[in-house]
């Protein structure tokens, strides 16, 4: 089945598609069209892969700012254990050609992939991933998504080869 799912990513162009490393395959392709200024403003998380800088966390929400610089400061943040955190890091757009792929940091200069693998027309929904399987987002400029939307997404995601049952829904009430 992998084998067949690489091909089908080949025959249809999308260069993102690799074999992750648990044995399934997901194309991780990026958006062609992102416009940085309509992304900036205030992202609600609605769902996520469990990871150890997340663990916990509840009503999480990132807040991106155009900086005069062309620099993006990203400040995320939530409750954990019911004591608020915050943490302000930074981001940037390394090659214009390829606009969905982002890169961030929270710690000095060591950046990670960003990469935004769909966005609503509108930007009221985005979908974000990296280069790996490891890391995924579902992220809405409210804090709930309708159940069809939701759906919808979580489809995309599927197709894309992502394991939608390891999403954290994430409590924003």
């Amino acid at each position: 089945m992998k084998n067949v799912l690489l091909l089908l990513c080949a025959f249809l162009g999308l260069s993102g598609c690799h074999a992750a490393q648990d044995g399934d395959t997901i194309d991780n392709s990026t958006v062609s069209v992102f416009d940085v200024r309509r992304f900036m403003g205030k992202w609600y998380e609605i769902a996520r892969y469990d990871h150890r800088f997340e663990k916990g966390m509840t009503h999480v929400t990132a807040t991106y700012s155009l900086q005069e610089n062309g620099s993006i400061k990203v400040k995320n943040e939530g409750y954990k254990n019911g004591k608020h955190k915050e943490v302000e890091g930074r981001a940037k757009q390394p090659n214009p050609a390829d606009p969905g792929k982002l890169k961030v940091s929270f710690f000095l200069w060591f950046y990670s992939d960003y990469y935004v693998l769909d966005i609503d027309p509108d930007y009221r929904y985005v979908l974000i991933g990296s280069s790996s399987d490891k890391y995924l987002w579902i992220m809405s400029r409210d804090k709930t998504l309708s159940k069809e939307k939701q759906a919808e997404l979580l489809d995309k995601l599927r197709v894309r080869g992502y394991d939608t049952e390891k999403l954290l829904f994430v409590d924003q009430n």
